[in-house]
């Protein structure tokens, strides 16, 4: 016998790789983390290395949109 239908909205499944990448603030702002912390850091200084963990605010209003489409529920 089929299961039956539920009635109402349908679950958004979240994109995972996004809500890694972006956090929301309090206030609202979407921030993201930077790139190139993985490998090849050898030559490069301490302050540099610093500097790619602090988290940036997104500025753009079209990749807002979409990392909220991905990630409904951040």
């Amino acid at each position: 016998m089929p299961r039956k239908m539920k009635a109402g909205k349908i679950k958004i499944k979240t994109h995972k790789a996004t809500s890694k990448r972006f956090r929301l603030t309090g206030s609202g702002k979407l921030m993201r983390t930077k790139g190139g912390k993985s490998h090849l850091r050898r030559r490069t200084s301490k302050r540099t290395k610093y500097l790619l963990s602090e988290m940036i605010e997104v500025k753009g209003e079209n990749i807002i949109k979409r990392v909220k489409r991905l990630a409904p529920y951040l």
